[in-house]
Order: C-alpha cells, then structure tokens, then sequence
C-alpha cells in the first residue's frame, strides 16, 4: 500500500513538472508574439483606452447621411448692422400702419413660405445646449470657422413695400421710404469690407436667397457663395448649381395633418387650391384649370394668400387622396410641402423642379410625377390617378408621415438641422476650390458648363 502512495506522488510530481514547462513556453512564446506586434501598431490595449477617453473628450459628433459619425462644422454667424435683419421686419411692419414698440430685436418675423431665413438665423442666435443632434456649431472667433453665415433677409425685403399701397398720403411715403435694392447694394459693400470675405471672395460664405428674386441686384456678386435657394428658376448655370448649393424646402403653409393614415375620410380625388394665373412656367396652370375643373370627384379653385383661403386649403388637403402640385412663377411651389405635411400624395407637373435633401429622401416613393405635356392631354392625369390602389396610397402616406419633420422648420430635428448637414457636406468642395483658385487664372468663355466650377475657364497661374 505503501508503495502504491509512493507511486501515485511521484506521478503527480512529474505531472506538475510538465504543466509548469508548458506554461513556461507558452508565456514565452506569448511574449514574443506581443513583442512583434507591439512593433505593428502603435499602441496596446492601455493605451487603447486612452486614446479612446481623449476622443471621448472631443466635441460631441453627429450621424451623417451614411449614418456614420463626423464632428459638427464650424460655422461663424456675422453680426450685420440691423438694418439687414430686424430692420427689415421693422420697416414691413411700418409699410403696414404698423409701429415699433420697444426694442427693435424683440420684433416677430411675419409668416410667409420664406421663413427659412428667419429660422436659420434664430437657430444659430440659440445657445447651443438647445441645438440638439445639429450638424454645425456656432464659434464666436471667426479665425476658427469652417464656413461664415451672412444673416439677410433678402425674401422678406423683397416685399416690405406693398403690391397695393396703402391709402393716405402719409403711408405712401412709408412705403417709398424702403428699398430692396438699396439695401441689397448696402450689404454688399458691408461685405466687401470685411476681412473673411476679401480672403477668399465669399467662397466659404453662406447666403440664403429663397425668393427666386432675392438678392436679383447683386447676384452675380455673391455667386461664388453656397447660395441657399428653392429652385435655378431665374439663375443662370453659371450663378448656381446642385455642385455648390443647397436647394431647401418653402415653410409650409398648411396646418400639419396630425391622424393616422387612411383614406376612409379622404374623399376628394384630386384637390387644388392657388393662383390660376401665374408667369413664365407657371402658365401650365391655367391649362390644368382647363382641363379639371369639370371631372368628377376633383376640386380645383382659383385663389390667394389670406386666412380665411388658408383655412379652406387645409381642409381640402387634410380631406382628399391626392394634391396637384403644379409649377409656380419658377419650377417650385410651396404647395408640395404642404401636401406633405398633409399627407395629401403630391402630384408633381414640373418639369425642371429640383427637390430638396434628395439625398435621403426618394420622393418616388411620396409621389406622383407628371411631365407637363402628358399632364395636359384631357382625361389622361385623372384616369392615371384612379387606378392607384388603395394599398399604394396608403404605402405613400406612410411614407410621408416617415419623412415629413424634413420640412418642418419648428420641428426640433427637422428642416433647420438638415440644411445645416447638407451645408457641411459643401465644405470640401469650397476647400477644393479655394486651394485651386491660388494656382489658375480665368478666362473668358461664352458658355460655362457649370456653376464656377468650369475647367476650361482657367489655365494655370504661374508661381516662382
């Protein structure tokens, strides 16, 4: 028995002895493994962490369109005088009877569909604790900024002075008293003064322009800017373009359709309510006028801005399956996003419009395009929209409700925030552009391809 013991222990003694050498190799052959890729990246797990922590430590990031994190764009909002932005407001309201009551920077901006300027503006004045998941950061120090706001409110300047003037001697001088293109020209030459836009002749100055008027004065001063703007309607190929602006939605003007989606209450085929009579593209209009006004289970009416018509307008949207959405004055209107925001399928008869944050929105799948000439063949529009199924109605309602906040500038992630993420994805190509402006000289061509972006307008610039 004794010696049975004896064994056992021996045996054991000669197992741990082998347990103990392997794992004297194998911590060996450990440490040269770590040794060799200690000499193929340039940090190990610790330091791993550190790096991370310091990342953590950055400025807070955002999800790009690929949903792929990138840290916010600098963005320098220049304090104008305030005769290009609340005294504007001020001088609509004295055209108007109105007074100024106290200060002049507590006035309300009037609602119109070109509020986008007042929005971007007020947006940037907010402290940035409140400007949640934006993809731009307001800096006070302009030797930080990636691009420079310019705060105008040219949309709104365009119709301080009434189409109609009011009656009384004393209200047509008001109304004389303000000019647009006075006040146009005075920004340009505040502009032209100031440092950041002399460094690179605006290239990295943002302008919003959303009227197809706005800025109509000094346009061809201000092209080199990313122009915010609705549609190319009145601007050259070589004053804008999708490579360098953003083009952004009308504020809608249509109370937001808050049910669920459905077509039990939507009774109404097609509906229509605006202006008949319209210029330049818009002339399609009264065709259409022409052709509907006597079909079954269509409502289309001639009228203009006020309450009582807005009133009207949204229960005629809030109530039918489809909203004809034909073009304005230019290729856009804000009807389309009233549609939206109604849940109204849009029927798009435009054929040079251009969309807004197409990027992330497939409007194929929110609505209906006609081209202009099928459009206006009798019974052609109507006969296509009855036989769309109950079911892709409701697929294009659905859809809307998903993508509706894009176009709604008091939504607190909405139309504000992805203007300002389609703004920052501008910014390499300003950088491009700005570096090869120092080497090239231009010259004279009679008919650039694209929007100052043209090859064959430059040669070299020699450099010693």
């Amino acid at each position: 028995m004794a010696r049975k013991y004896s064994l056992l222990k021996q045996t054991l003694a000669s197992l741990c002895f082998i347990l103990a050498l392997y794992a004297i190799i194998n911590t060996l052959i450990s440490s040269t493994a770590t040794l060799k890729l200690d000499r193929s990246f340039p940090f190990d797990i610790a330091n791993s962490v550190m790096v991370s922590d310091e990342l953590d430590s950055q400025e807070t990031d955002f999800p790009n369109s690929s949903g792929k994190s990138v840290l916010p764009l600098k963005i320098y909002l220049y304090d104008v005088p305030t005769r290009f932005t609340f005294g504007v407001i001020e001088n609509h309201g004295i055209a108007r009877g109105g007074k100024t009551n106290g200060k002049i920077t507590e006035l309300k901006y009037p609602g119109h569909q070109h509020m986008a300027e007042w929005f971007l503006f007020s947006d940037l004045l907010r402290p940035e604790s409140e400007r949640v998941e934006s993809a731009v950061v307001r800096v006070m120090d302009p030797e930080e900024a990636d691009l420079f706001y310019v705060p105008f409110f040219s949309s709104l300047s365009l119709i301080v002075n009434p189409i109609r003037p009011a009656a009384g001697s004393n209200q047509q001088q008001r109304k004389l008293a303000y000019s647009d293109e006075e006040t146009q020209k005075a920004l340009m030459e505040w502009l032209e003064k100031q440092e950041y836009w002399k460094r690179n002749n605006g290239r990295d100055h943002v302008i919003i322009a959303q009227d197809p008027n706005a800025l109509y004065k000094v346009i061809d001063m201000v092209k080199s800017s990313i122009l915010l703007i609705s549609d190319f309607g009145r601007l050259r190929s070589d004053q804008a373009s999708l490579v360098k602006d953003v083009i952004i939605p009308y504020s809608h003007r249509i109370n937001t359709y808050n049910g669920d989606i459905g077509i039990e209450n939507r009774k109404t085929l097609l509906f229509f309510m605006g202006n008949r009579y319209r210029k330049e593209g818009g002339k399609i209009r009264d065709m259409l006028f022409n052709i509907l006004e006597k079909e079954r289970n269509v409502i289309i009416k001639h009228g203009t801005q006020s309450r009582e018509n807005r009133r009207a307008a949204t229960h005629g949207m809030h109530t039918s399956k489809f909203c004809l959405n034909p073009a304005g004055d230019t290729p856009s209107a804000c009807r389309l996003f009233d549609s939206v925001v109604s849940l109204c399928v849009p029927v798009i008869v435009s054929d040079r419009i251009e969309l807004p944050f197409e990027d992330v929105i497939d409007y194929s799948k929110i609505a209906v395009f006609f081209d202009s000439v099928s459009a206006v063949k009798p019974g052609f529009l109507v006969s296509k929209l009855r036989k769309i199924s109950k079911q892709r109605i409701l697929d294009y309602q659905r859809e809307m409700k998903e993508v509706k906040r894009y176009f709604e500038y008091t939504n607190s992630n909405g139309t504000v925030n992805e203007i300002w993420r389609q703004v920052s994805q501008k910014l390499p190509l300003i950088k491009l552009m700005i570096n090869r402006e120092k080497r090239v000289i231009h010259r004279e061509v009679d008919k650039p391809d694209c929007s100052c972006l043209c090859s064959n307008q430059t040669g070299i610039r020699a450099r010693l």
